[in-house]
């Protein structure tokens, strides 16, 4: 039969090898359950786990409720990060494509200028980009904290585009050149489809980077859910912070790994219907590599 690929680039691990890896194991499980209980008696030490200071999320004090302090979370700081990474990751998808096709023109006149762009704004903050939408351009809060994450990602959703293509089968493209196809057309119906679908699982993670990165909203007074999760420790106190933190916390991580699931989803569904397969997002650094050199 024929061999699993794991199989063929690495050896079958022999018995020691089995135990040292589960010893390895057991002792990083360990290791694990020591901190999160040394976690759990400096916090129970400060009383965090007591029940009144839960009370601000079912019968808060200073005459508020409920359904006021749940929807500051949910509707208010939750609703303006997801308005502004949605409509970044629209942009930056975007400006992605359009820096992508240059990045691969013929003419150095548009490839040179692609380049030094991609690499600048991979290379600078999102806050910082931030800062020069609020302060250099004038934006509103919301636009400038669109305007740096989908600067930055834009220039990152360009890179993984261009991996994706230059891993593809070099029979693609002698392919579309041999049916009479330009390089344009081979490069937008051949070339840029097949990429874009190899590398979803790496897009749809790099969409919950910028998900996360709109907390940076919170430096340039952009009220999405960290900058929430701050106005309700102001105002009911500080002895509140940790059951805001512990539902910050569950928010993003809940929002965050759906959009992972959707990037595994996805990496195992369009396997079989990508050219040389679906990339892993762990494999776009190395693909990207590859294509830097290539």
């Amino acid at each position: 039969g024929v061999r699993p690929m794991s199989a063929v680039l690495y050896d079958e691990p022999g018995p020691r090898a089995r135990r040292r890896s589960l010893v390895a194991s057991v002792i990083g499980g360990i290791a694990i359950l020591a901190v999160l209980y040394l976690a759990y008696r400096q916090l129970d030490s400060h009383d965090q786990f007591e029940a009144e200071r839960w009370q601000v999320l079912t019968d808060p004090p200073l005459g508020q409720s409920a359904e006021v302090v749940w929807r500051s979370l949910l509707v208010t700081g939750l609703g303006a990060t997801l308005q502004a990474a949605g409509v970044a990751a629209v942009i930056a998808v975007t400006g992605g494509l359009l820096l992508v096709v240059g990045r691969m023109a013929r003419s150095p006149l548009i490839r040179v200028p692609s380049a030094v762009i991609i690499e600048l704004f991979r290379g600078l903050p999102v806050v910082l980009l931030m800062f020069f939408g609020l302060l250099a351009l004038g934006l509103p809060f919301f636009w400038g904290v669109v305007f740096g994450l989908a600067v930055y990602n834009s220039a990152v959703i360009a890179e993984i585009l261009r991996a994706g293509i230059v891993s593809l089968p070099k029979g693609q493209s002698e392919a579309a050149y041999a049916i009479g196809l330009s390089r344009s057309q081979a490069l937008f119906r051949i070339l840029l489809p097949q990429g874009v679908r190899r590398m979803l699982p790496a897009l749809v993670s790099q969409f919950v980077v910028l998900l996360k990165d709109t907390s940076l909203g919170f430096i340039v007074a952009y009220v999405e859910l960290l900058k929430q999760i701050q106005n309700n420790t102001q105002f009911f106190g500080q002895r509140y912070w940790f059951p805001f933190f512990v539902v910050g916390s569950a928010i993003y991580i809940g929002i965050n790994f759906t959009l992972s699931r959707i990037a595994v989803w996805l990496e195992h569904r369009g396997t079989k219907k990508a050219a040389g397969g679906v990339l892993a997002a762990d494999q776009v650094e190395i693909q990207g590599t590859r294509a830097a050199g290539a």
